[in-house]
């Protein structure tokens, strides 16, 4: 049985940054076009956005329902058909076969080798006890398969998309929470040499000489020679990053970069021309504001725009860069809607930030 998804186009509007405040601003603003995925949804609640470039267009998906955890909170999906986002529609619940209700968590859309298009989420009643769930659309994103549960130990991609490398090998980044008192992270990663058909985990070295770095929810970002970086949250009030020389079979242990991050989801990506680029809350607490900083090598990180600036929580952000090159990051928008930014990443202009400091001046 297949869940077929009627696409009723809301009425959407762009929403251009309200920091862009003259036509000579917006002329060259880095940002193309931001706006809300809907303006009206049947959930009041919504959070950890995905987003993916398909052959047939834009997809994104997120959790939404009366609240983070509660057993009503399911994945919903929209695609953006003729210049406008579809409505919102749930194509996942975790209710089980006795009936119960679990909620649903961190929905990850992936395109697999074979273009069908994956989604990834979890399902349980908290992100210590949950599973990794698995729904595969042939049409973009129109209609899903059955679930499947994925493989007992394999979680998914937690939070941030997969990379597919060269020889066709995924890399999924991932994480635990455990159950103990408190809750132990720790960042690893699934490989699958097979188009996702079979999975194997791989965790980075532990440092004997230092204390465990407490970290969830990374990005992989690749550079030449099977050479790849991943980055992401941590309990330490700073980005965490660790490194493979061997396309992801070994990882060095993690370490803290200059980057502030108030225990808050992070997302990265490659771009075309070999920059890095990451979106973040730079701030060691609270949500906002919510930034752009891009790099060439992965250490030394300069900043390059604000998205979001006001009072409020913008957070759990997605980026990818799309087939036309240009930027699209989704995010939380005070867990009421998703935003979508559009960003053309030739109009970023590097400020150096000197010991992860914000510089000011660095618009909009």
């Amino acid at each position: 049985m297949r869940l077929a998804i009627t696409a009723i186009v809301l009425m959407t509007s762009t929403h251009v940054a309200s920091s862009i405040d003259s036509p000579e601003q917006a002329s060259s603003s880095p940002i193309l076009q931001s706006e809300f995925i809907y303006e009206t949804a049947p959930f009041p609640s919504v959070h950890a956005s995905t987003i993916v470039d398909t052959r047939d267009g834009l997809v994104a998906a997120f959790f939404g329902g009366t609240g983070e955890g509660n057993p009503d909170v399911g994945i919903w999906v929209s695609r953006y058909v003729k210049g406008a986002w579809t409505a919102p529609v749930e194509v996942a619940t975790g209710v089980q076969p006795d009936g119960k209700r679990d909620p649903c968590w961190n929905p990850v859309l992936f395109e697999m080798p074979d273009r069908s298009l994956a989604l990834f989420y979890k399902v349980g009643p908290d992100p210590r006890n949950w599973w990794g769930m698995l729904r595969t659309s042939q049409d973009a994103g129109r209609t899903w398969s059955d679930a499947q549960r994925l493989p007992d130990g394999i979680l998914g991609p937690i939070k941030n998309k997969p990379v597919r490398l060269a020889d066709g090998t995924i890399v999924s980044p991932s994480s635990t929470e455990s159950n103990a008192e408190p809750s132990l992270w720790r960042v690893h990663f699934e490989r699958s040499s097979d188009g996702g058909k079979t999975w194997s985990i791989v965790r980075p070295a532990i440092d004997a000489g230092a204390p465990e770095l407490q970290a969830i929810q990374p990005s992989i970002l690749v550079y030449p020679g099977g050479k790849l970086e991943a980055v992401g949250r941590t309990r330490s009030a700073r980005v965490f990053q660790t490194w493979s020389e061997d396309a992801g079979r070994t990882w060095s242990p993690l370490r803290v970069t200059s980057l502030p991050n108030p225990s808050a989801g992070t997302d990265a990506a490659t771009l075309s021309d070999g920059r890095q680029l990451i979106v973040y809350n730079h701030t060691p607490k609270g949500r906002t504001p919510l930034n752009v900083a891009i790099s060439r090598d992965g250490v030394a990180w300069d900043a390059a725009l604000v998205l979001e600036r006001e009072p409020g929580e913008y957070s759990y952000p997605a980026v990818i860069q799309g087939a036309d090159g240009k930027v699209h990051v989704t995010y939380t928008w005070k867990r009421q809607r998703v935003k979508h930014a559009v960003i053309d990443p030739a109009r970023l202009t590097p400020v150096p930030m000197t010991d992860g400091v914000w510089p000011s001046g660095v618009r909009p």
